[in-house]
C-alpha cells in the first residue's frame, strides 16, 4: 500500500514543480501595508483566511541551523483561503479540481529587490477559470487596481 502511494507522489512532484505559472505584480509599498491589504482584500471579498503561512520567517529563523548565510527573503507571507461557490462552481466541472483547494495568494520581498513587494498567485485556466477570476479580482482590490 505504501510503496504504491509513495510512487503515485514521487511521480507527481516532477511534473507538478515544472508545470506551475504564477501571476506576479509588483509595488513599491511596504511589505506590512501589502499584507495587510491583501489580508483586507480577502475578508471583504466574504471569505475566510484558513491559514497564512510566515515563510519567510521560518526560513530566516531556521537559516543558521541549515548551515546557509543566504538571506531568501526580506519578508514573505502565504496567505490560503477557499471561496465555498467558487469551489463547488469548478468541482462541479471536475471534482479533481479539489485537488487545487485551498488557494493562495503569496506577499514577499525578496533582498536583490528591497523596496519592491512582489503579490503572486497561481494561474488557473479552464475549468480553473473561475478561480483565476476570484484570485486576480482579490489581488485587484489589495493593490488599488480595479
Amino acid at each position: 500500500m505504501f510503496k504504491s502511494l509513495l510512487l503515485v507522489a514521487s511521480l507527481g512532484l516532477g511534473s507538478a514543480a515544472s508545470a506551475q505559472e504564477f501571476k506576479t505584480y509588483t509595488t513599491d509599498e511596504p511589505f506590512d501595508d501589502v499584507a495587510f491589504a491583501v489580508e483586507s482584500a480577502i475578508l471583504s471579498a466574504g471569505l475566510v483566511i484558513d491559514h497564512v503561512s510566515h515563510t519567510g520567517e521560518m526560513l530566516e529563523r531556521t537559516r543558521a541551523d541549515m548551515g546557509s548565510d543566504k538571506v531568501l527573503f526580506l519578508a514573505a507571507d502565504v496567505y490560503e483561503f477557499c471561496s465555498a461557490s467558487v469551489s463547488r462552481q469548478v468541482m462541479e466541472a471536475d471534482p479533481l479540481n479539489f485537488h487545487f483547494c485551498p488557494y493562495a495568494i503569496r506577499v514577499y520581498e525578496q533582498p536583490e529587490s528591497a523596496g519592491t513587494v512582489t503579490v503572486s498567485h497561481q494561474v488557473y485556466d479552464g475549468s480553473m477559470a473561475p478561480v483565476q477570476a476570484l484570485l486576480e479580482s482579490i489581488v485587484n482590490d489589495a493593490l488599488g487596481l480595479d
